[in-house]
């Protein structure tokens, strides 16, 4: 048994559901809106490249090191992005969240903050994670606001620690939340929803 089962997770009208090639013209669609590959600092796939996107990562999946899912709207089934368990150790119960990526059309909306809860969730009270991670571009000033608003706390930056898709090589700006920090990091998130509804 992995020690991440497929699953499929719902909340306040969006659904994560197992990544599949069934998400193949949906994925191409999500990522067209803004056309989010060119963007230096995300793995987001070129049209030409969806399905090979989603063959990689099934292979990971086999090879327990990362989990996707497809993000969708419940109501219509439209497919608004994707993101992913990965770096998963179940040895010392710790996996990172990432490989997230919207639709222009969604990005600072309820959607992110709902999907992380959602991860969160489960990382922390099925899977009885005690750490999890994140990890981002040290350019990606948005992405590191979003993870700061979890409630992560920053560990550190990694120096030349990847490749960009053009070639450049990036710093890593690492962040994690430990499994003690996460009641009063919820209780936080789901006032944040709360707020945005009202």
């Amino acid at each position: 048994m992995s020690f991440i089962e497929p699953v499929t997770l719902s909340l306040r009208g969006i659904t994560l559901e197992p990544l599949a090639l069934h998400h193949e013209d949906g994925l191409r669609a999500a990522a067209a809106d803004g056309e989010l590959w060119k963007l230096r600092i995300t793995s987001v796939p070129e049209p030409g490249q969806t399905r090979q996107y989603i063959e990689d990562a099934l292979s990971a999946r086999v090879a327990g090191h990362r989990f996707a899912f497809a993000v969708l709207d419940t109501a219509s089934g439209t497919v608004l992005g994707s993101t992913s368990f990965h770096d998963i150790v179940p040895a010392i119960r710790r996996l990172e969240i990432g490989y997230t990526w919207y639709a222009r059309r969604v990005q600072r909306s309820h959607v992110n903050s709902t999907c992380k809860l959602l991860m969160m969730t489960h990382a922390f009270e099925t899977l009885n994670c005690h750490v999890v991670g994140w990890r981002t571009d040290n350019f990606n000033f948005t992405s590191q606001a979003a993870i700061e608003r979890l409630g992560a706390r920053k560990d550190g930056v990694l120096r030349g620690h990847a490749l960009r898709r053009d070639g450049t090589i990036r710093d890593t700006v690492m962040y994690s939340m430990r499994s003690g920090e996460w009641p009063e990091a919820r209780a936080q998130l789901l006032y944040l929803l709360d707020k945005s509804r009202a």
